[in-house]
Parts: C-alpha cells; structure tokens; sequence
C-alpha cells in the first residue's frame, strides 16, 4: 500500500484545493491510501528558537504523518502571486527535521492562472530536497467554480487527470521506497 499524505494549502471550508485531494483520494488505485492532513491552522508560526526549545505538539504530529507517507500531495490556491502564509509555514517547520528529503511530491493547481505560487512552490520544495513528480503536478482549471469532491469524481475529465496524476505520483513512491537511500535523481 503506497501511503499518501495530502495537504490542502486554503483553510476555507469550501475550498477548491481541498474538494480536489478528497477527489484524489476517492479515485485513488486500491492500493494506495490517501488521507487529508487537518492541522495546517494549529501549526504555530514558525520559529527557530522555538524548534531547538521544545517543538508543539501540532508540529510533531505533521512531521510524524509526514515522516509515515511515502508520498505527499499538495493542492494549494495562491494569494497575491504567492503560496498561502499558512502552507509556506508548515513548510518552514519541516526545512531543518528532513521530512520531505528524497520524497516524491506532485502537486495540484486548481487554476491555470495560478502560476507564481506554483513556482514558488515548486522552487521551495526542491530547495527541501523534495522529489517533485512533473506527472503527478498537474492543473485541473476549476476557475473559481463551486465544485466539490462528488461532482468533481463525476466529471469524467476531471477524474481521469486525478487518477493519471495520483497514479504517477505512487509509481514515483513505489521507485523511490525501491532505491538505496543516498541515491539521487530527477524523477521525469
């Protein structure tokens, strides 16, 4: 079973990033399992001093499921040509404890228009050693509309982009889990 944490970078309730991972993991092969990480709005703001102190609770229980996956999927909208300050927080948690070294990454646009936070993004996360899969980063242009997870598995567009992108991403995962550990390359 390939396990795959998914993030959603928006705290709304109706959030489109998040209809899309709950998509995601309704499409997902039988053999692999997706869950939907909660606690990005527990997570405190990021501090150094505070990491080396003693870290909260929330921090160790998003490194602990993030430490347990094999592959993590990120669905995030963009706020004034940048990532959400809550996503880019969880990220800095995770910068010095290692969690995302080595591990394969796709992420999900919700919105061609989205493009700097996609590449902020993607810059981020190679920065962390994090393996980001081109076939499993895709974008599913919802443009703003209100679709949720049922209609969004009923569209059988949407759907077939979701299956392809999380089949690629627990094809990376399997070749990843398959390798030395101190051995590197690009995933295509």
């Amino acid at each position: 079973m390939v396990r795959v944490l998914a993030i959603s970078g928006s705290l709304r309730r109706s959030s489109s990033n998040t209809a899309l991972l709950a998509a995601a993991a309704r499409l997902a092969p039988s053999d692999v399992g997706i869950a939907l990480f909660g606690g990005l709005a527990e997570l405190p703001p990021f501090n150094p001093d505070v990491d080396q102190a003693g870290v909260p609770e929330s921090v160790n229980e998003f490194r602990k499921q993030l430490h347990a996956c094999d592959a993590v999927l990120i669905s995030s909208p963009e706020y004034a040509h940048g990532v959400p300050g809550v996503l880019k927080n969880a990220l800095d948690w995770i910068v010095g404890s290692g969690e995302l070294v080595g591990k394969p990454v796709g992420l999900i646009n919700a919105s061609a228009r989205a493009t700097f936070a996609w590449t902020s993004l993607v810059e981020t996360l190679t920065v962390m050693s994090a393996r980001v899969v081109r076939d499993a980063s895709i974008t599913i242009p919802l443009h703003g509309s209100s679709l949720n997870a049922t209609n969004i598995v009923a569209d059988s567009a949407l759907a077939t982009s979701l299956r392809q992108a999380t089949q690629a991403l627990a094809t990376a995962a399997r070749e990843a889990s398959s390798r030395p550990q101190d051995e590197t390359r690009v995933v295509p």
